[in-house]
């Protein structure tokens, strides 16, 4: 509607929630000077295809239905554009991929974070052998009190429709692992558990007071951890307002009942090329961003990215994912240190957001590194995850390639 309406054009929405659809169409008018589009209900996605014969269906419903979305817009003759993850266990990721052989139709995954300036960065480093053959990595994800926390006000925390944070958020990182080291996943083990958020963990701390949602709740007056729908008009919007259909909480208390995803998370990865990856990440801490080191044969390189805390839908997208400190150093084995500048660009996620959406939406430039994600990058980000959650089941490791077939 702003910056790709030369090259691309918004035909219609579809989603199970009326009132949201004529939200997003009011901003359409109000913030782009742009006539209401088509909205189509979620039973009438086959009819919106036939009636708008869209080249591109973009995909960002709840988790557990991307699969549905996705390969009906395939065997219905379109390419899709999904948000991560692709989906969230290795059944629907087979019918995906058995769905793109079958069609011929192309699925691109949207992985933001490969185009940050810095991720991509390192992905230059590796490439040109700076520290020569990565061996190890060690990489730890820090999600704060605001950002994490969100997971487990939504319909997240229910492993069902979103697979566990190993697979909805960890899959951005496990790709940027494929990505850096230019190679795939083998076996992979996982521990771990729910540690902080849920009824009974703050029993254990002292807390005495509970409440099923924020709204409406004295108690959540005095929770640092409530969201106030009330209190931000876009989020009053598209989920309070919208709750008179479907009885979607945005809300819900990070204490409750009913949390059944893991907040504290160990994975080891062994890769194809023998390189092995030591993870971790936890939704609770209180900076938001990343540290990963590499070991090579030449040297080592340590990373240090903060970045800024958000409320997914509270706010700008330029603030999400907004990169507020930030450290490369190259430890040469055998020469001095130096730190690796990296100049980052406006917009989400260090400037990597308009990189990619040019790339999808725009008139695409030849990339040495190979962003652009396929549905191919996307099995191999989900699947860690994925083999994570099953290694949490049973405490044994588990290997990818028995889990789905790429051929």
């Amino acid at each position: 509607m702003r910056d790709f309406k030369e090259t691309c054009q918004l035909v219609a929405f579809c989603d199970l929630n009326q009132t949201r659809m004529d939200y997003a169409n009011r901003l359409l008018e109000e913030r782009y000077d742009h006539s209401q589009i088509n909205t189509y209900l979620h039973t009438e996605f086959e009819q919106m295809i036939e009636k708008e014969k869209p080249d591109t269906v973009v995909v960002t419903s709840v988790d557990r239905t991307h699969h549905t979305y996705i390969i009906k817009a395939l065997e219905l003759g379109c390419d899709v554009v999904t948000e991560k993850p692709m989906t969230v266990d290795a059944e629907k990721c087979q019918a995906i991929i058995d769905a793109v052989h079958r069609t011929g139709k192309e699925v691109r995954v949207a992985f933001n974070y490969r185009y940050a300036p810095h991720n991509t960065k390192l992905r230059e480093l590796i490439m040109n052998d700076v520290i020569g053959q990565v061996n190890s990595v060690n990489f730890e994800w820090a999600l704060d009190t605001q950002h994490g926390a969100d997971y487990f006000r939504r319909w997240h925390r229910d492993k069902r429709n979103s697979g566990g944070l190993l697979v909805h958020k960890s899959t951005h990182h496990f790709d940027l692992v494929n990505f850096w080291l230019g190679t795939t996943p083998e076996t992979v083990y996982a521990a771990g558990g729910l540690r902080f958020y849920g009824r009974e963990n703050a029993e254990s701390r002292g807390i005495t007071q509970f409440y099923q949602r924020a709204h409406g709740s004295k108690f959540a007056k005095e929770d640092p951890f409530a969201i106030d729908l009330e209190g931000n008009q876009h989020l009053k919007a598209m989920y309070l307002d919208a709750e008179i259909e479907d009885g979607y909480q945005r809300d819900q208390s990070v204490f409750g009942d009913g949390i059944n995803i893991e907040d504290t998370l160990g994975v080891m990865v062994t890769y194809k090329n023998k390189a092995i990856l030591n993870y971790s990440l936890n939704a609770y801490l209180p900076w938001e961003g990343y540290m990963v080191s590499f070991n090579g044969t030449k040297g080592r390189i340590e990373v240090r990215i903060r970045e800024q805390s958000y409320i997914n839908s509270g706010g700008s997208k330029d603030e999400e994912g907004k990169v507020q400190e930030k450290s490369i150093m190259v430890m040469p084995m055998f020469g001095q240190p130096y730190e690796v500048d990296v100049v980052e660009g406006t917009g989400g996620h260090g400037g990597g957001d308009p990189v990619l959406l040019q790339d999808i939406f725009g008139t695409p430039v030849k990339d040495e590194f190979n962003r652009a994600a396929t549905h191919v990058d996307g099995a191999m980000s989900i699947l860690t995850g994925i083999a994570g959650n099953i290694s949490l089941s049973t405490g044994q490791p588990v290997k990818v390639d028995e889990l789905i077939k790429l051929d």
